[in-house]
């Protein structure tokens, strides 16, 4: 089974930037498709934004415009560049690989939005 490994939460002040990281444990390819999640307290997890085989992206609203996944296939990562950050995208943070109807699942990282 993969191993997902997040990196680069932590705290931010609302409007600024911070970048996480997802080191997979073997060839992102794979897999259908890299994503990241989030949750926070008490609501139930929700997709954040995808990336595909073919790098073609898939966002939420919430995250259009200000987020940004990436992929580096020779790296086996995948990253979310999130910017314009608010209070509300305050939550865990969780990396996603999914094969057919297959989901594998990291720790997550938490994301604290707050001044």
């Amino acid at each position: 089974q993969v191993q997902l490994v997040e990196s680069g939460g932590g705290l931010v002040q609302p409007g600024g930037s911070l970048s996480l990281s997802c080191a997979a444990s073997e060839n992102i390819f794979n897999f259908n498709a890299m994503g990241w999640y989030r949750q926070a307290p008490g609501k139930e997890r929700e997709l954040v934004a995808t990336i595909n085989v073919g790098g073609i992206t898939n966002y939420a609203d919430f995250a259009k415009g200000r987020f940004t996944i990436s992929r580096d296939n020779a790296e086996n990562t995948v990253y979310l560049q999130m910017g314009s950050l608010k209070p509300e995208d305050t939550a865990v943070y969780y990396c996603n690989a999914r094969l057919l109807s297959k989901s594998n699942w990291g720790q997550g990282t938490q994301v604290t939005v707050s001044s």
